[in-house]
């Protein structure tokens, strides 16, 4: 594996490869950076050449300042990486929020992107109604939690919400934790949540995607969704709703939200299959 920084006059990428092949972007959710797709990076190594980061204002990327971004700047972030160590479009795996990126990058730059797994996306805004109202009062009530009761409680709320079990896991992978022996690596991931909770989840409530952007993208988007997602948990539901704008057939994966964490051999395996049945 190597490291570099793709330096640029906005921002500063940290990023990871490894393997050879085609090029595979992993699209990190939540508040993990580069290292945490570091089990399934390695699972697809021996296959593609697999680039993971640190999104901008975690861990080793810049700006670190709590500023407002939108769901544009980070697939404009992603374009930037697939542009500069690519000479060729690129397959995409991206879960929840890394999702939701990727599905924005699809639409604005589908001329660099192979095929994007769109694996559980909160795609709020493609909910109706009473869906709709409900997903984003979930949202903000875990900002008033964040705001009112702290960290630790908000990242609750929101795993119970879409769902997550993390005793559904691979026998080799330990459940995951906030707590680590290291007190700068435990600085650092509380850093990395609190910036997800003030920049990165209000910029999902705000995000709109463009339909008619996504429908002449829909060959190149395959809406995955967890085998042990319960069909009432928000991310099935917005999943389930993607694949009806793109009138494209939902693909099974193993394991639930952050199966790409806790099911990493099964996930990269699926991966495997998708592309070689849907990028023929």
């Amino acid at each position: 594996m190597t490291t570099s920084q793709l330096e640029t006059a906005e921002v500063n990428l940290y990023y990871t490869v490894r393997g050879s092949g085609p090029m595979l972007l992993i699209l990190q959710g939540g508040a993990g950076n580069a290292d945490g797709s570091e089990a399934l990076a390695n699972e697809l190594s021996s296959d593609f050449t697999v680039v993971t980061y640190d999104r901008r204002g975690l861990s080793r990327s810049t700006p670190i300042r709590a500023e407002r971004y939108e769901i544009l700047t980070h697939a404009d972030d992603a374009a930037r990486l697939i542009s500069a160590l690519s000479g060729q479009p690129a397959f995409v795996f991206g879960s929840s929020l890394g999702a939701l990126i990727g599905v924005e990058l699809v639409a604005r730059y589908p001329d660099l992107i192979r095929l994007l797994i769109a694996h559980e996306p909160g795609l709020y805004a493609l909910l109706e109604g009473a869906e709709r109202d409900e997903a984003l009062r979930g949202h903000i009530e875990a900002l008033e939690t964040f705001r009112r009761e702290g960290m630790p409680a908000a990242m609750k709320l929101m795993w119970a919400r879409s769902g997550v079990d993390p005793n559904d896991r691979e026998a080799e992978v330990t459940a995951p934790s906030v707590s680590t022996a290291d007190p700068k690596a435990m600085e650092q991931h509380f850093a990395n949540l609190r910036h997800f909770l003030t920049c990165d989840v209000p910029a999902v409530t705000r995000y709109q995607p463009d339909g008619a952007a996504l429908t002449s993208a829909k060959s190149k988007i395959v809406p995955a969704i967890g085998r042990a997602t319960s069909s009432s948990a928000l991310p099935y539901r917005c999943t389930v709703a993607l694949a009806g704008v793109l009138h494209r057939t939902l693909v099974e994966f193993p394991g639930g939200h952050t199966a790409f964490m806790l099911r990493p051999k099964a996930v990269a395996q699926t991966i495997r299959e998708l592309i070689r049945r849907e990028a023929c």
